[in-house]
């Protein structure tokens, strides 16, 4: 299986590159700068492509020339911006700049529908394509945030996967969202899951659970797939 992760140098981008595949297969990481060292998994091929979605037309013509040979069967789009000053007590969306904005729209939203355009003639060769998309509960009703610009980008996801679907029933495209709430980045999957779970006293999610479901995911068989899944911390309010 090859899997390319848009977003993959941090966070729970870094943790799929750490946690998902099995032996033989293939992982694809992408950002704007190549880590160094880069990571290395017994069994496992490892690449790296440099590429910057704030330029999204010129990424996605990297990146769909860089898998054209080999294919993909995965894409995972991580790519998720916010305002600089969001989840902080003091945000204030009058306070938010035009160009952070457009920044904003543009890696979160243009730059996962050029991609996806960019990626679909090879992705749709593998036997079962599948795209997850990385939300969030902030793209749900009553999720209480008030990030404009954030919120509106990860609700365009949901309309983003309900078109793939419907355009491409027949090639069996398989698009998932993910509404993640709040992650629990500090500690990754190298910290036990019992230690990186007590992080935040229910209120951050590890990144353990996140790479578990997305393995549930990619395990399926063709002819199934998960439409959405809501996963907020057991503690949060909201949900």
């Amino acid at each position: 299986m090859n899997v390319m992760i848009v977003g993959a140098s941090q966070g729970v981008g870094r943790a799929f590159i750490e946690g998902l595949g099995d032996n033989g297969d293939r992982l694809i990481g992408v950002s704007r700068r190549m880590p160094e060292p880069l990571p290395v998994r017994a069994g496992l091929e490892i690449d790296w492509i440099e590429a910057d979605l704030a330029s999204p037309e010129r990424a996605s013509a990297t990146l769909a020339e860089a898998v054209e040979a080999r294919g993909i069967d995965v894409l995972i789009y991580n790519l998720g911006l916010w305002e600089s000053r969001a989840f902080e007590p003091d945000y204030r969306f009058l306070d938010d700049s035009p160009a952070e904005i457009q920044r904003i729209v543009t890696v979160n939203v243009s730059g996962a529908i050029l991609l996806i355009q960019a990626l679909l003639p090879v992705l749709l060769r593998s036997r079962a394509p599948r795209i997850v998309l990385t939300g969030s509960t902030s793209a749900l009703p009553g999720h209480g945030r008030p990030e404009v610009a954030f919120g509106a980008t990860k609700h365009a996801l949901r309309g983003i996967a309900e078109a793939l679907r419907e355009g491409f029933r027949e090639q069996r495209l398989a698009v998932t969202c993910l509404q993640l709430g709040y992650l629990n980045t500090e500690n990754d999957l190298s910290v036990p899951l019992e230690r990186a779970a007590r992080r935040g006293d229910g209120e951050l999610i590890p990144l353990h659970d996140v790479v578990q479901l997305v393995r549930t995911l990619l395990a399926l068989s063709p002819s199934a797939y998960v439409r959405e899944v809501v996963m907020p911390a057991i503690a949060d309010k909201r949900f």
